[in-house]
């Protein structure tokens, strides 16, 4: 009998890891399981953003430190998930978000653009789950949230790198969950359609297009008429890291106002 919704959730007190965390998506999601009483620990590249935020989050009273780490660094990621350890004892939620995105077809690619691709969403959760589920099974288990896309679900134009990376993630996915279920780490993926972050936005000036016109026209075809904000994402991760969700694991949740419906 669950007495109220922190019970359901079961969150509070978890310790959660988040990359790509000083905007977006990352950020958002950051922010919610930190105002239900987890403990956060923000992953990004950017420094100077990553500080800011953190911040600004332990004026609202949650327990976060921010961690500078290029999820692409083999290096970097076995010390920020050794030290999160340290600074928390223990990582109960994963939430491999990074990401990245060049606008061009396989022929307009240049190597270093593919690389960089694939590097920060596809090699990037690897390593970061590679250093972070040994702290989690010597706790007993744990959660692990990878984003993929809807492009990683079905084709897209001008963005051949990035369908590949996240459709890559997709299966990564379903792999981890099989071979850490005996651990008690259940591992999901969820799919975000256009959301309104500053990948996005970056997307339309490399396509050289209005933002708000690229904005608005993303959601022409949605039945839910609108795109994604930053927070629809997060609640579809919160759900995913609960224990609302406790007998999923392998699965794909899409987020997308029925895009691809």
């Amino acid at each position: 009998m669950y007495l109220n919704y922190e019970d359901l959730l079961g969150v509070k007190n978890k310790v959660v890891a988040i990359t790509g965390a000083a905007s977006g998506i990352g950020l958002a999601t950051a922010n919610l399981f930190g105002e239900l009483g987890a403990s956060v620990a923000l992953l990004d590249i950017n420094e100077d953003q990553g500080k800011k935020v953190a911040e600004e989050m332990i004026i609202k009273n949650i327990n976060v430190k921010f961690y500078k780490c290029n999820v692409t660094s083999s290096e970097d990621c076995r010390v920020t998930a050794k030290r999160i350890e340290d600074d928390f004892g223990k990582i109960d939620v994963l939430f491999n978000n990074a990401g990245v995105i060049r606008r061009k077809t396989v022929v307009d690619h240049s190597e270093e653009d593919w690389d960089l691709v694939l590097d920060v969403s596809l090699k990037g959760a690897f390593l970061l789950s590679k250093y972070i589920i040994p702290i989690m099974d010597k706790n007993g288990g744990g959660s692990i949230v990878n984003t993929g896309s809807g492009w990683g679900l079905k084709g897209g134009d001008l963005a051949a790198s990035y369908c590949a990376a996240k459709a890559g993630v997709v299966n990564l996915t379903k792999a981890m969950a099989i071979d850490h279920g005996p651990q008690n780490i259940r591992v999901n993926c969820i799919c975000p359609g256009d959301t309104d972050t500053p990948l996005l936005r970056d997307e339309a000036k490399q396509l050289k297009h209005d933002e708000d016109t690229f904005l608005a026209s993303s959601a022409v075809d949605r039945p839910l008429n609108r795109i994604g904000t930053p927070l629809d994402i997060g609640k579809g991760v919160l759900f995913l890291a609960s224990d609302l969700a406790s007998w999923v694991t392998g699965t794909v949740l899409t987020v997308d106002g029925g895009g691809l419906a």
